[in-house]
């Protein structure tokens, strides 16, 4: 192995526009390297280090899924149920007709359809429901109310019918809390933090600030939306970063335990989960979380063709989507290397969970950047830690 071509790709990002980056690559448990560029604090001069928590944005839906899959591992589901065995007021939906109007949804929305973004649900904070919620809960946001009220929402397509990024994994959360009994906070902390020594993981983080990296946003005159930045590739224009404080829109209030953007970690943390996946669902530390099979169901398509033509990012060609994850099906339209089945996903500031079981590979990358460029570097960095571990 030779990690130059990875170190020479991270140091590119942070002189081209990334402030900073971190990253932890593993292969059968066991770290083969480790490196941070740049600096998590611009305005400081402070460099990137160890240790220092990220805000991972949609990363945190890799966590949901196995925390949902663990229920389905016991027995308590069957991914067709429909959703309002679980949720009731998800019994009688509405879908959108395009021209202001509604009509009924001939399909129910089934655990399947949360699980593959297929539901017809949107990432639209600005709903009503949102603010019927926030009245409802003095704007603690209750994850169970806030839920309850989407419900209310059209549907943007007939559950089944189309891929589409959305609050899936937000509604799936609920799912869990409703199987499990408990709140979804607890739960993924006593199944997966706890077993796995994720001691600084956290939903809510209430400790200083300070040991947060500065989050910024690449401003280019261009979209300002997390998801939308994710869809639309990146642009060479000039531009400057800003920094744009710590919070996360979609962490909704101080009740609100978001299942697709939830998440504060640190990468070595991070990195304990991504070893897990790549070792059948057994920790480092030897604590099984989940079993190997229901991992290869998990990062098997799910995706009929024309869903795949919705799933259409630049940085996700070759890809399929299985049960939360990108799962790659075909690394020839992929333009570069990687093994089928290599699995993850990526957050809307730069984090990244890249795993390879078949080499028991795995990878947490993290920069902390909104508009974060990930057309661009999600294959080039995929290329680079191929291209290291095989040299």
């Amino acid at each position: 192995m030779n990690f130059e071509p990875l170190q020479i790709f991270m140091d590119k990002l942070t002189r081209w526009r990334i402030p900073g980056n971190s990253i932890i690559v593993s292969i059968d448990g066991k770290e083969v390297f480790k490196y941070q560029s740049g600096y998590e604090n611009l305005e400081r001069g402070i460099r990137m280090n160890e240790g220092k928590l990220f805000n991972i944005f949609s990363c945190s839906k890799p966590i949901t899924v196995i925390a949902a899959m663990q229920l389905y591992e016991r027995g308590l589901f069957s991914l067709d149920d429909p959703l309002c065995e679980y949720l009731p007021e998800y019994e009688d939906m509405y879908v959108s007709d395009g021209n202001g109007g509604v009509k009924r949804a001939k399909n129910p929305i089934t655990l399947r359809h949360l699980f593959t973004m297929t539901a017809g649900f949107n990432y639209d904070l600005s709903a009503s429901a949102f603010d019927v919620a926030r009245r409802l809960t003095d704007g603690k946001m209750n994850t169970r109310t806030v839920i309850r009220c989407l419900a209310k929402e059209p549907l943007s397509f007939e559950p089944g019918e189309r891929w589409q990024y959305s609050l899936c994994h937000d509604v799936l959360a609920v799912a869990v809390e409703e199987i499990s009994g408990k709140k979804f906070r607890d739960y993924v902390r006593e199944n997966i933090f706890e077993p796995l020594e994720m001691n600084d993981s956290y939903y809510h983080y209430n400790g200083s600030e300070e040991n947060i990296a500065e989050l910024y946003r690449y401003d280019e005159g261009g979209e300002d939306d997390p998801v939308k930045q994710q869809a639309s590739g990146f642009s060479r224009d000039g531009g400057q970063i800003v920094n744009v404080g710590k919070s996360v829109r979609y962490i909704l209030g101080s009740e609100y335990d978001s299942g697709g953007a939830g998440i504060t970690t640190s990468l070595e943390d991070y990195s304990k989960f991504a070893i897990a996946m790549s070792l059948g669902g057994r920790g480092k530390n030897g604590e099984k979380i989940i079993s190997e099979n229901t991992i290869d169901l998990i990062r098997t398509n799910q995706l009929s063709a024309s869903q795949l033509t919705d799933f259409n990012w630049p940085q996700l060609s070759g890809y399929g989507y299985g049960l939360g994850v990108r799962t790659m099906i075909d690394p020839n339209a992929a333009y570069g290397l990687g093994n089928i089945g290599e699995f993850g996903w990526g957050g809307a500031a730069g984090a990244t969970l890249l795993v390879d079981p078949e080499i028991k590979l795995s990878v947490a990358y993290a920069h902390h950047m909104l508009n974060q460029q990930e057309s661009y570097y999600q294959p080039r960095l995929r290329d680079a830690v191929y291209r290291s571990i095989r040299g």
